[in-house]
């Protein structure tokens, strides 16, 4: 497996001022990082096309990938027919990135109104824009994927179903090792289900408390059933990753490891750690 980070491990630096988007590519070549992922910003349409030649230029003369672009989406709240055509925007943002990959999410589980909708409610509409999607994609050689991510379609057995409700060769999942933990399912649990369907992965660690520990102010969040998580280095936390490694390896999975760093300790600190760890623990496994 090669190791890429996503420039969403960059946040820290981004929000600060220390960098821009320009400045990521190159840090992440400097850290030894093979492979870059690109995460939305705030951009307009068109001031996202000409950051992505500017980008895919920049990756050319650095040598390092642009292995994926991620973009937000919700089928229910934006309405399912819009929704698809404004991916079909962010599509032509991917090809000229000159990306293989996209990830685009699903939903928050509630329409414009406010309706919370249940999962067997949502799945056939969710399904379709993804279908719909991925189909569109398909002619211009992007493969896109579902991450296992914000809470609605965030567990294994979810995310199964809504790849075979898709239903279609181009479409998979991206396989977040510690976004499990968001859903209370064990990592390793998880990606037995989740391994063989895997067309990307990230690499993710956090530290947990269980409900009703004391919980610090700083950093923490809520997972699906009242427990709390941060944030961490690569095997500082509580996912059991070289684990989760194997797991992946012995699907068959043999493409790009890509690094999420959410913590609280210097980013660019942390993703020098990250990626001597995860090496190391390649190397093991």
């Amino acid at each position: 497996m090669k190791i890429a980070v996503s420039s969403y491990s960059f946040s820290q630096a981004l929000n600060d001022g220390r960098m821009n988007i320009m400045d990521v590519i190159p840090a992440a070549r400097k850290m030894g990082y093979e492979g870059v992922e690109i995460v939305r910003g705030r951009q307009t349409h068109e001031e996202m096309l000409a950051l992505a030649g500017e980008l895919e230029k920049q990756s050319r003369d650095e040598g390092i990938p642009i292995i994926a672009y991620m973009v937000g989406a919700d089928f229910l709240k934006n309405g399912l027919d819009a929704q698809v055509e404004t991916l079909k925007k962010e599509l032509e943002v991917a090809a000229r990135l000159n990306t293989k990959r996209m990830r685009h999410d699903s939903t928050g589980g509630r329409d414009a109104e406010g309706r919370q909708y249940t999962v067997e409610e949502a799945l056939p509409i969710v399904a379709e824009g993804y279908r719909r999607v991925t189909e569109y994609a398909a002619g211009l050689g992007i493969h896109t994927m579902i991450e296992n991510h914000g809470y609605f379609f965030q567990r294994s057995d979810r995310v199964k179903k809504l790849i075979e409700a898709v239903g279609h060769p181009n479409f998979g999942w991206l396989v977040d090792m510690g976004n499990f933990m968001c859903a209370d399912e064990r990592p390793e649990d998880a990606l037995k289900t989740a391994a063989p369907m895997a067309v990307h992965a990230h690499a993710k660690d956090f530290h947990y408390k269980a409900a009703g520990e004391y919980v610090p102010p700083q950093g923490w969040f809520g997972t699906a059933g009242g427990n709390r998580l941060r944030g961490a280095i690569i095997g500082h936390g509580a996912v059991n990753v070289p684990a989760c490694l194997k797991l992946l390896k012995d699907a068959g999975y043999d493409h790009w490891l890509s690094v999420e760093f959410e913590g609280m300790e210097d980013c660019v600190k942390a993703l020098e750690y990250d990626i001597n760890n995860l090496k190391e623990m390649l190397e093991q496994c």
